[in-house]
């Protein structure tokens, strides 16, 4: 199954470092944010991936471009005229990536429409690239499958400022909407399984997927949530960052189950 990751956004919010760099690409640990994601997934046997850059989408492609020679032993070798290199031990994962330049002020539902050629007629899995997460991605995926539902969103309680779920018992959402005062409703974050037909309920660039596509699929009736009870935390600000970062220097960074 393929994974799709928005990763083409500006990331304002954290602009320091994102004046060079899509904030997918700011590093924790001295690793991209989108690694420590690709590494949740590939945890869970998901290894091939799709990008939807935009803004300075060259520095994702630059830096996969590189990754495995980045990840490996190498003898350069110029004795005697020659110029060859000898890879002695490689340590890169098995990924398929591609990287498309989805433009860069499509929003983030168009930004999934640009790359339905490569997701092909089948079930793929969908997440943001500035959020990390402990999240169990086989059950996930054994949940989805168990519903029979267009889209499952993975919901999340913590009281910040995103949109909201109404959920009844049974998972099943009944409407996708902006967080207003005095709400205590989980929230959406992401890592999400999509059936094809999704793809249909997105119009053009200028739909924003949190929008239009998953509150018509809620309406329908096929929008499932799988409620996460472990650790997630986005990076969307400088605090937040420096939130991770501490973790990872503590050793107690949740989302790195593929350590454990």
């Amino acid at each position: 199954m393929k994974v799709v990751i928005l990763a083409g956004g500006f990331g304002t919010r954290i602009s320091d470092e994102s004046q060079f760099k899509p904030k997918p690409m700011v590093e924790l640990g001295g690793k991209p944010i989108l690694w420590h994601i690709m590494k949740l997934y590939s945890h869970y046997g998901f290894n091939e991936f799709i990008i939807c850059a935009g803004y300075k989408q060259h520095v994702i492609k630059e830096y996969f471009a590189d990754y495995f020679l980045h990840m490996s032993d190498i003898t350069f070798d110029f004795t005697n005229g020659k110029n060859e290199m000898i890879v002695h031990r490689n340590n890169s994962e098995q990924w398929k990536v591609t990287v498309v330049d989805t433009g860069l002020n499509t929003m983030t539902g168009g930004r999934v429409k640009r790359v339905r050629e490569y997701i092909g007629d089948e079930p793929f899995m969908l997440t943001y690239g500035d959020g990390v997460s402990d999240l169990n991605l086989s059950e996930l995926l054994a949940f989805h499958q168990s519903h029979g539902r267009m889209v499952t969103l993975s919901a999340y309680n913590v009281g910040q400022r995103f949109g909201v779920l109404d959920i009844t018992e049974s998972g099943r959402i009944t409407e996708f909407r902006e967080k207003i005062q005095g709400d205590g409703n989980m929230i959406n974050i992401g890592y999400m399984v999509c059936n094809p037909e999704f793809l249909d309920l997105i119009q053009d660039d200028s739909t924003v997927l949190e929008k239009k596509p998953l509150e018509e699929a809620a309406r329908q009736g096929q929008l499932v949530a799988y409620k996460h009870k472990g650790f997630w935390q986005c990076m969307d600000t400088p605090r937040e960052k420096k939130q991770l970062e501490k973790m990872l220097e503590e050793g107690n960074a949740p989302w790195t189950i593929w350590e454990k």
